[in-house]
């Protein structure tokens, strides 16, 4: 089966929301014609290529450097580990002053397990990603990065496990919103957390949660391993989406292997993704030599979705 496919990506409810008829679709699993995908771009106005990197991929001496590095090349955004991130806020804020870059998510960095089976771990969660969460608003960050559970750190089930997310959320999504951020729920492969792998289960979680401090992000090398189309799963995950990881195939640069990124970019312009795509990523080679080929591959890709 051709990977882009009605059957294959079951965007039914999105597209009726979005007013195109299922009927401009192929049905029976037949592909989904580029027509179609034009009309699906073609509805949803708004969408940018807005580049963003984790500090860590990124070459330089201190995080100021980092920042006029990223700038020159063109990037709009940073996103920065959470661990520490409460003591570093002016830090972050000199190294920011003077340039147009933003701070784009904050990843992770938090102590606990959110759907743990021990309460006291939970609690420890809970109390932390508040904590990450009221530094990022002030940052004015996207939003804060969690993955549930990682394979082996819960002993409850998937319907345990959900059940118990929503109710977790309920605080740390309204914590979030409070500050002016949000939680990003993401989904991995399962080799990583069993528990979270699909950007449709990701939204439908959003869904159920029904807060707008609660969100979901989509990495596309996970996505690799996990989803049936890449431009599929950003439907699905629609309006709920605020972030995005790039990454190869290899878990490198874009464009560092045969990875393609057009169908993704796709699906984000045909929701109107208007967030940041962020470096989440080996390099392999001279990272000041090799990160501005990646990015003018990414800007090719863009333009060719």
């Amino acid at each position: 089966m051709t990977p882009i496919s009605l059957a294959s990506i079951g965007r039914r409810r999105f597209l009726h929301g979005a007013g195109i008829a299922a009927g401009s679709l192929a049905c029976g699993g037949a592909p989904l014609a580029r027509a179609a995908q034009a009309e699906l771009i073609a509805r949803q106005p708004g969408a940018e290529l807005k580049l963003s990197g984790q500090d860590g991929v990124i070459p330089g001496r201190d995080l100021r450097e980092k920042v006029l590095r990223m700038e020159e090349w063109g990037m709009q955004g940073i996103e920065l580990w959470g661990g520490g991130l409460p003591g570093r806020i002016q830090e972050i804020k000199d190294a920011l002053r003077g340039t147009a870059l933003r701070v784009s998510a904050i990843c992770a960095g938090f102590d606990g397990v959110p759907i743990s089976h021990d309460p006291a771990v939970r609690e420890q969660a809970i109390q932390s990603i508040n904590a990450i969460s009221a530094a990022a608003g002030e940052l004015g960050s996207t939003g804060l990065i969690i993955v549930p559970a990682f394979n082996g750190q819960t002993e409850l089930g998937f319907v345990e496990g959900r059940k118990l997310l929503i109710e977790v959320l309920a605080n740390i999504g309204e914590h979030a919103h409070r500050a002016g951020t949000r939680i990003l729920l993401e989904p991995l492969n399962r080799g990583e957390a069993w528990f979270l792998r699909l950007l449709a289960d990701a939204a439908a979680i959003c869904r159920d949660a029904n807060h707008p401090g609660v969100a979901v992000m989509g990495d596309f090398y996970h996505m690799n391993i996990e989803e049936t189309s890449d431009l599929g799963a950003f439907l699905s995950a629609g309006a709920h989406l605020h972030h995005v990881h790039l990454a190869s195939a290899k878990r490198n640069l874009p464009g560092q292997d045969e990875r393609s990124f057009v169908g993704g970019f796709r699906g984000l312009k045909a929701i109107g993704y208007h967030d940041y795509c962020s470096f989440e990523c080996g390099v392999v080679g001279d990272r000041a030599v090799e990160i501005p080929k990646s990015l003018e591959f990414l800007r090719r890709q863009w333009a060719e979705a």
